[in-house]
């Protein structure tokens, strides 16, 4: 049975708090098992959510920030620890190649596991995988910066009432499927006279940027959006300084953007009330609506239903 959920292992921008880990998102989508931003803690928080080092099947940074990247010395050699016994593929921005290396050997230790290095050189990046395609898009922040989105592609979903009024059935029906196309009693049934376009979901992770077009790009008709909303409205204006989203901009942008749940996270010390994130966002945005919190799982929306047409 697939599943598709997103695993909060921290939320703690620049520096953890008591209540608060430093990043780590584990997104669970079919066989892929991706983590996202390891930061300082995240092998300790795996620990109570039942995932493990086996389980990953790939990891994406996007950038090297220490909140989001001083994890990855103890979950690398965690791979070789547990004899991870497949490929894991590690992404990141090109330009910290040079950090990703320190990291990876930053003490001696026995490396068993193998690990797929693929650095993202380019905005619009694709990377083909069973599931779907996972793109990189440039983000707005001091550092080279990169957020991605996971894009299943569209499927169909036949209509019984149509299968039936041609008189198709059974066996029928998967070749119909598969071949786009049926010859029945003199006449070609072709697959969209009989179904609907059933749409592929969307995940996207956004972490440390200004508003830019890449935000907007990753963001577009998300299923479910990861999104950073350091500071509050009130300091707007430091956000933009530091690079960085209020959580009045990240609603706005999901509310633009086509977004279905909206998932706030990456929070900075300052603030204890994480309500306040929740009330700001609420202006902007209908949908459902997430203040992330640590250890926290989130599933994916099921699919949108297509309508006949």
């Amino acid at each position: 049975m697939s599943m598709r959920e997103l695993v909060v292992l921290g939320t703690a921008s620049q520096a953890p708090t008591r209540q608060r880990n430093h990043n780590g998102y584990l997104l669970r989508w079919d066989d892929e098992v991706i983590l996202f931003d390891p930061g300082e803690g995240s092998q300790r928080q795996m620990l109570h959510t039942g995932i493990t080092a086996t389980d990953l099947t790939r990891i994406c940074v996007t950038h090297f920030h220490g909140d989001h990247c001083l994890g990855l010395p103890g979950m690398i050699q965690r791979l070789s620890l547990d004899r991870v016994p497949r490929p894991v593929a590690v992404h990141f921005p090109a330009g910290g190649a040079e950090y990703f290396a320190r990291l990876r050997h930053a003490s001696s230790f026995y490396e068993t596991a193998e690990l797929a290095v693929e650095p993202i050189d380019a905005d619009g990046q694709r990377i083909t995988l069973g599931i779907g395609t996972l793109e990189a898009r440039r983000l707005r922040h001091p550092i080279e910066t990169y957020g991605y989105r996971l894009v299943e592609p569209d499927g169909c979903r036949m209509l019984p009432e149509r299968l039936a009024a041609y008189g198709i059935a059974g066996p029928d029906t998967g070749r119909l499927l598969r071949d786009g196309h049926l010859d029945r009693d003199g006449r070609r049934v072709t697959r969209d006279e009989v179904s609907v376009v059933r749409p592929g979901q969307r995940f996207a992770f956004v972490m440390d940027t200004g508003l830019c077009d890449g935000v907007y790009a990753l963001a577009e008709h998300a299923d479910l959006l990861v999104i950073e909303s350091t500071f509050l409205e009130s300091e707007a204006a430091l956000a933009a300084e530091v690079g960085h989203l209020t959580a009045g901009q990240a609603a706005r942008v999901a509310a633009e953007s086509g977004v279905r749940t909206l998932v706030l996270t990456h929070f900075s010390q300052r603030y204890a009330d994480p309500r306040r994130f929740h009330d700001e966002a609420r202006e902007h945005f209908t949908g459902d609506l997430v203040v992330a919190e640590d250890l926290q799982t989130v599933q994916v929306p099921p699919r949108r239903v297509p309508s006949p047409g």
